[in-house]
């Protein structure tokens, strides 16, 4: 067994991002977005006894309400995953949830089994994201504070390198099926069920590697009931740290801003710009690979000069971000030119905020053995900003008829996170 520290330990805890990153790329960003909407273009479909004129906002409303129910469910679960030593149980059981369901999609094979596509959905959002609350619960369990910045960067690291290799390889089936002897549409449900393959196949590395029950706890019959009072005790504890409640605070509002882009950056390009879905996918490859330079570039820029002031310089940029989306139009000459530069600044700062953020929050943790517990409420802090988030930009759209002034809306979000920051106090692993 590992010590705390190790490298081949934090190595075997980052690989868990190579494994499962190729759902938020394959299935939540590029390749399934494009198959649903081809499915269901132009027509009416009907699920749970309603008939939906526009898909799209089926499917929105589909992977809304899976990040409610991981916003409901994992805070209890965590508690009793902390009271009972099983953090790497309910890792892998929501690993394998997501990982079969994303396989399952194989079987929607057109607009008679939409039910197939939106059940599937669902099930897989909510095993990839409850996954990753008891994967981010490990950090502390896995690298010492000092080394808790590099080792979140190398997990996102890695799996933008393993998403970005899995997506070539899908995108190559997918432009040319004819090598392959199949049709365009094959060639995406082959792919489905690759990222699931992918993702269960290579989580068994980080299962062999983390560790079980490493406080050897015994719980007693009465785990469940045991487990709420283990939430209960933690809610109470995180209102008693000021540096830490309004990091939390401080981490909604941006998540706000940073979920819904990253959600809707594609959906701006195609239907506010109206660029081709080649613009939509060299911008999204552009981003990855941006993406890993920026999250091992800002773990330095936080070691030499601290977490707090690595946020704020990224947060300041996420603006800059917004400020050039609002200017874009689709009237611009080489507005796709734009939109590649734009996916470039997004990307050198999306990495960078989402290690910056796992790792902070972990740093500010006090001495606990309820890791599981106090990242379920980072985790349902991140899930309510993306309902939030989400409502206020499709709001706004309706509003206005324009995305560029919800995007402009979200720089707000941003400035609010900037100033709570500014309030906290140094700690002494967070400056």
């Amino acid at each position: 067994m590992y010590k705390i520290g190790d490298k081949k330990l934090i190595n075997g805890w980052a690989f868990y991002d190579w494994a499962n990153s190729v759902y938020s790329l394959v299935i939540s960003t590029a390749v399934f977005p494009l198959y649903y909407s081809g499915v269901t273009e132009g027509k009416i479909v009907r699920f749970l006894g309603m008939d939906w004129e526009h898909p799209d906002s089926l499917y929105s409303y589909a992977l809304s309400f899976s990040f409610l129910v991981v916003a409901f469910i994992s805070p209890i679960l965590s508690g009793i995953a902390d009271y009972t030593g099983s953090k790497k149980k309910f890792m892998k059981f929501f690993c394998t949830l997501g990982a079969v369901s994303v396989m399952s999609l194989y079987f929607f094979d057109g607009i008679d089994t939409i039910w197939v596509g939106i059940v599937f959905t669902i099930l897989a959002s909510i095993g990839f994201w409850a996954s990753l609350v008891f994967y981010n619960a490990y950090l502390p369990e896995v690298a010492h504070p000092e080394q808790q910045d590099r080792a979140s960067a190398k997990g996102f690291v890695y799996g933008y390198i393993g998403s970005v290799i899995l997506l070539l390889l899908n995108l190559a089936m997918i432009m040319f099926p004819e090598t392959l002897g199949i049709s365009a549409g094959m060639a995406s449900r082959i792919s489905f069920v690759m990222v699931g393959l992918w993702w269960l196949g290579f989580a068994q590395i980080t299962f062999k590697t983390l560790p079980g029950n490493i406080y050897n706890k015994k719980p007693e019959k009465d785990y469940i009931w045991r487990g709420y009072k283990e939430l209960k005790i933690v809610a109470k504890e995180i209102v008693n740290y000021p540096t830490l409640k309004r990091f939390l605070i401080a981490f909604f509002f941006l998540s706000i801003g940073v979920q819904t882009i990253i959600l809707m950056a594609a959906l701006f390009g195609s239907s506010e710009l109206k660029l081709e879905s080649t613009n939509m996918i060299i911008t999204i490859l552009l981003v990855q690979i941006v993406a890993i330079l920026g999250a091992s570039l800002f773990s330095r820029f936080s070691d030499r000069y601290g977490n707090f002031t690595a946020l704020k310089v990224t947060i300041g940029i996420w603006m800059l971000v917004c400020f050039c989306a609002f200017l874009l139009d689709k009237s611009q000459e080489h507005v796709a030119i734009y939109f590649y530069g734009l996916g470039g600044l997004l990307g050198l700062v999306q990495g960078a905020i989402q290690t910056l953020t796992r790792s902070t929050y972990s740093k500010l943790l006090p001495e606990t053995e309820d890791h599981a517990t106090y990242f379920s409420f980072y985790d349902v802090t991140e899930k309510i900003a993306i309902v939030l988030g989400t409502a206020v930009y499709g709001v706004l759209y309706a509003k206005t008829g324009s995305m560029q002034w919800s995007v402009l809306c979200l720089a707000i979000f941003f400035l609010i996170s900037f100033l709570i920051l500014n309030t906290l106090k140094k700690t002494k692993y967070v400056a």
